[in-house]
């Protein structure tokens, strides 16, 4: 699948077009930004944008008014649609995000609850009871003690089927090639079963990926429901094991996931998105920035990078907001760790055994890490070194020599390999 040799781009729509934090009603035609920036985007390499959410909502986007409308914060529905053309004819694959779980109090048939409580029709799209009041109203769920966010009842077949029409608008009109959708562990497995179901049989190769969190990744990508989930448990992983000189636990993490319980899977692999702090502000040494990238471009999975991130932006979430996480820049920035990335997205997409390899160990201690992606008959070497110090790997290679895909310079086992102070080299042998 296209996917699995792709590299994602992630846009937050509202930060991106510098869109009020609070719905003011009146159009604008920001969705314009994405195109200039489409030549950055795709000389990074990345060949699929995914848009967090883009339909019309009160505030964040999350809190959806209406599946149908693209926020007039962005344009209009003809916009959109054009875009996604656009974005095409530039081989740049679409997928935009999916809000399920939840939507925006504004909602069409949640307001129709509150105007006829007991004898709305649409009561039972809901988790509501009547007898609790909450706020002059009544109690209903929500997500995670948002009131704002109001649950849907997946196990209502007309709210499946609403949505399952909604998801067939965005193919119809829009032509869009995936969707990822948020908070995908708390979905009902039977809704997901009937999306997979119906998104396949309107076009074969659409992509289904989930966020999740924590727990077995099998429960919900499999055949039956999604092609694939975002790896928080991998992303902790790589920060975490760079800033405690421990690689000890990136190993783990690899190990586990790619040797025993995820093999042939792919994973959206992360280093930060709209919900954590940028990768620069959380790694203690700048000079590891890179060796994360070397990393993620490294491993099995899909390759997700954050707008901004590309050329190294800082970001944390305060106490009280995480606007940092999702900001506005006029324009793009082009340096050296953008042009590292792109280079790094080229080898990953040129190499077979980074798309398709197995992984196995070559060398680990805390600071250093030396491990082997092969495929058939290609074998590829990811040697780490997170040290300030030089350090000379003593291994059995296999092999006489290889060539760094990175420097393009040949490298000799013979005598002990030598890995430069925080540094990543891929060395395919031959």
């Amino acid at each position: 699948m296209w996917y699995k040799e792709n590299v994602v781009y992630q846009i937050f729509p509202y930060g991106f077009t510098n869109s009020l934090y609070k719905n003011d009603g009146i159009l604008h035609h920001r969705l314009e930004k994405v195109k200039n920036w489409s030549e950055h985007i795709k000389n990074l390499g990345c060949d699929t944008i995914y848009f967090s959410p883009i339909f019309k909502s009160e505030f964040h986007g999350y809190d959806t008014i209406d599946y149908r409308s693209i926020d007039n914060r962005l344009g209009t529905n003809q916009d959109f649609k054009e875009l996604v053309s656009y974005l095409h004819d530039k081989d740049i694959k679409v997928v935009i995000d999916g809000v399920f779980n939840h939507v925006g109090r504004e909602f069409w048939a949640f307001q129709d609850v509150l105007k006829n409580r007991e004898q709305s029709i649409y009561k039972h799209w809901f988790y509501i009871d009547f007898n609790n009041k909450y706020n002059g109203e009544f109690y209903y769920e929500n997500w995670e003690g948002h009131n704002e966010l109001v649950k849907l009842n997946l196990k209502n077949q007309d709210v499946v089927n609403y949505l399952l029409d909604s998801v067939k608008f965005w193919i119809d009109e829009f032509n869009i090639d995936g969707i990822r959708l948020d908070v995908a562990y708390l979905l009902d497995e039977n809704f997901l079963r009937q999306l997979n179901k119906f998104v396949k049989s309107s076009k074969n190769d659409f992509y289904l990926v989930g966020e999740f969190l924590h727990g077995d990744f099998n429960r919900i990508m499999n055949n039956e429901m999604l092609d694939s989930l975002t790896n928080y448990q991998l992303y902790k992983g790589i920060w975490s094991s760079l800033n405690d000189l421990n690689l000890f636990e990136l190993w783990h993490s690899l190990e586990e996931q790619f040797t025993r319980r995820y093999v042939g899977s792919s994973l959206w692999n992360f280093l930060d998105n709209h919900d954590v702090n940028r990768i620069s502000s959380i790694l203690k040494n700048p000079d590891h920035l890179k060796l994360a990238y070397g990393i993620l471009f490294s491993i099995p999975g899909v390759p997700c990078v954050y707008y901004g991130s590309e050329w190294g932006v800082k970001g944390e979430r305060s106490k009280f907001s995480d606007k940092e996480l999702r900001p506005y820049f006029e324009n793009y920035i082009e340096n050296d760790l953008y042009q590292f990335i792109s280079k790094l997205a080229k080898i990953h997409k040129d190499e077979k055994a980074l798309l398709y390899g197995n992984i196995s160990k070559k060398l680990l201690t805390n600071k250093q890490l030396i491990f082997e992606r092969s495929y058939k008959d290609e074998k590829i070497m990811i040697a780490i070194n997170i040290d300030n110090k030089e350090y000379v790997a003593h291994f059995n290679a296999e092999a006489g020599r290889a060539m760094d895909l990175i420097t393009n310079k040949s490298h000799d086992f013979g005598g002990g390999s030598r890995l430069k102070p925080n540094s990543i080299s891929y060395w395919k042998v031959f």
